[in-house]
Protein backbone atom coordinates (compact mmCIF):
# COMPACT_ATOMS: atom_id res chain seq x y z
CA UNK A 1 0.00 0.00 0.00
CA UNK A 2 1.71 3.51 -1.15
CA UNK A 3 2.09 5.67 1.55
CA UNK A 4 -0.38 8.56 2.24
CA UNK A 5 0.45 11.61 1.01
CA UNK A 6 0.44 15.13 3.49
CA UNK A 7 -1.36 18.14 2.86
CA UNK A 8 0.94 20.65 2.75
CA UNK A 9 -1.36 23.68 3.19
CA UNK A 10 -2.63 22.04 6.77
CA UNK A 11 0.76 20.92 7.68
CA UNK A 12 2.11 24.63 7.35
CA UNK A 13 -1.07 26.14 9.67
CA UNK A 14 -1.31 23.39 12.25
CA UNK A 15 1.63 21.73 14.94
CA UNK A 16 0.83 19.10 17.12
CA UNK A 17 1.76 18.93 20.77
CA UNK A 18 3.29 16.26 22.75
CA UNK A 19 -0.18 15.18 24.01
CA UNK A 20 -1.10 14.66 20.21
CA UNK A 21 -2.92 17.73 20.62
CA UNK A 22 -3.45 20.38 17.58
CA UNK A 23 -2.61 23.95 17.52
CA UNK A 24 -4.07 26.69 15.53
CA UNK A 25 -3.48 30.21 15.31
CA UNK A 26 -6.05 32.51 16.10
CA UNK A 27 -8.38 34.31 13.21
CA UNK A 28 -9.50 38.02 13.26
CA UNK A 29 -6.05 39.06 14.19
CA UNK A 30 -5.02 40.16 10.54
CA UNK A 31 -6.32 43.62 9.79
CA UNK A 32 -8.91 46.08 11.10
CA UNK A 33 -6.94 46.14 14.29
CA UNK A 34 -7.93 49.90 15.40
CA UNK A 35 -11.74 48.64 16.22
CA UNK A 36 -10.04 46.27 18.58
CA UNK A 37 -9.24 46.73 22.49
CA UNK A 38 -5.42 46.28 23.29
CA UNK A 39 -6.50 43.35 25.28
CA UNK A 40 -8.46 41.12 22.73
CA UNK A 41 -5.18 41.86 19.79
CA UNK A 42 -3.24 40.44 23.07
CA UNK A 43 -5.23 37.56 23.28
CA UNK A 44 -5.73 36.80 19.85
CA UNK A 45 -1.43 36.49 19.47
CA UNK A 46 -1.73 33.17 21.50
CA UNK A 47 -2.38 29.63 19.81
CA UNK A 48 -5.66 28.05 20.47
CA UNK A 49 -6.30 24.38 20.19
CA UNK A 50 -8.16 22.53 17.66
CA UNK A 51 -11.98 21.72 18.95
CA UNK A 52 -12.06 18.13 19.01
CA UNK A 53 -14.97 18.17 16.32
CA UNK A 54 -12.26 19.03 13.97
CA UNK A 55 -9.48 17.11 15.21
CA UNK A 56 -10.30 13.80 13.07
CA UNK A 57 -10.69 15.76 9.55
CA UNK A 58 -7.32 17.56 10.00
CA UNK A 59 -5.67 14.21 11.34
CA UNK A 60 -6.84 13.35 7.55
CA UNK A 61 -5.01 16.41 6.02
CA UNK A 62 -1.85 15.72 8.26
CA UNK A 63 -1.44 11.77 8.91
CA UNK A 64 2.08 12.19 9.53
CA UNK A 65 1.86 14.42 12.33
Amino acid sequence: MPKMKTNRSAAKRFAFTKKGKIKRRQSFARHLATGKTAKRKRQLRRTALVDKSDVGRIKKLVPYG
